[in-house]
């Protein structure tokens, strides 16, 4: 049997070095040492063993596509409705809206707010005056240089006294 193919043998190597240099350091009884043995060689096979597809693919708590309601916003993770979405992510999941995105595979444009409220805010944000230019950020068109003013002259005459 070949060394280097045996997985089980490698397991084995591996479980004895590491319980060998910990009964070295620390003072273990005879009785614990099996449940030790088992325990380390538990965890090492554990490692080796491949993830199954659904810790590798989370559920969300509703379809993507019912996520997006006209009048809220369902969060993928816990299912709940909403207005706005960043606030929550951020309070309850620790999450950015960009990490939201990446994990649920979502694209860049995914909302973060329900689509009528946004429309009622850009309403208001109009309503109010904001989203226009102002007359004084308007660019002022271009005047050609003024000429130089005349300097009046003074006539003698004028100003003289009459005789």
């Amino acid at each position: 049997m070949d060394k280097e193919l045996n997985p089980a043998f490698d397991l084995l190597t591996l479980t004895a070095d590491i319980v060998s240099a910990h009964v070295a350091n620390n003072s273990v009884t005879i009785a614990d040492l099996p449940s030790l043995i088992a325990g380390v060689y538990g965890a090492l096979a554990g490692l080796k063993a491949p993830r199954s597809a659904e810790e590798a693919a989370p559920q969300p708590a509703v379809s993507i596509r019912r996520s997006i309601r006209p009048d809220t916003i369902v969060c993928l993770e816990d299912g709940q409705q909403m207005k706005m979405l960043k606030r929550h992510l951020m309070t309850h999941h620790q999450m950015t809206p960009g990490d939201y995105r990446a994990k649920w595979n979502l694209p860049a444009d995914y909302p973060m707010v329900a689509p009528n409220y946004a429309e009622r805010r850009r309403a208001l944000a109009l309503k109010i005056g904001l989203g226009r230019k102002s007359a004084k950020s308007a660019p002022t068109p271009a005047i050609a240089p003024a000429k130089k003013p005349k300097t009046l002259r003074k006539k003698l005459s004028m100003f003289a006294p009459s005789e």
